[in-house]
């Protein structure tokens, strides 16, 4: 019988194939991301999503990537990620967003985050300017 239950663990070098098809052509070298701390998300032992931060100062870690596989949005996956990751790290939080993508501003102002800037052309292909955005915890 399968199960909806959401396990998260650290990735494992056996996770890269899973975490790149999930983030597409957007983002880092999936084997980047085992240099910092990389949580995955698994239903029913298959990864389904995954979140990527690190410290840049003592106190203050950066959200650097956070996807869920398309077909496993809207399920709460995402916020169970970034509470896990919120509640592990005390102190201030940073991340960057397309200013175009809604669902995901809509979910980071739902834990709390708020916007402090914006960096104009920071992505490419679309380009567009990334806002910029705080926590702490």
């Amino acid at each position: 019988m399968k199960t909806t239950e959401v396990v998260l663990r650290p990735a494992a070098p056996g996770d890269l194939p899973a975490i790149a098809a999930i983030q597409g052509s957007f983002g880092w070298p999936p084997e980047k991301y085992l240099e910092h701390d990389c949580r995955v998300a698994l239903i029913d032992g298959r990864v389904c999503g995954f979140l990527v931060s690190r410290q840049t100062a003592p106190g203050e870690r950066e959200i650097l990537s956070l996807a869920v596989e398309p077909e496993m949005r809207r399920r709460g996956i995402a916020k169970k990620l970034m509470r896990d990751e919120i509640s592990r790290f005390r102190g201030s939080w940073f991340l960057e967003v397309r200013e175009s993508n809604a669902a995901a501003i809509n979910l980071y102002w739902s834990m709390g985050f708020r916007e402090v800037g914006r960096r104009g052309g920071y992505y490419s292909a679309p380009a567009e300017s990334a806002i910029v955005m705080s926590f702490f915890s």
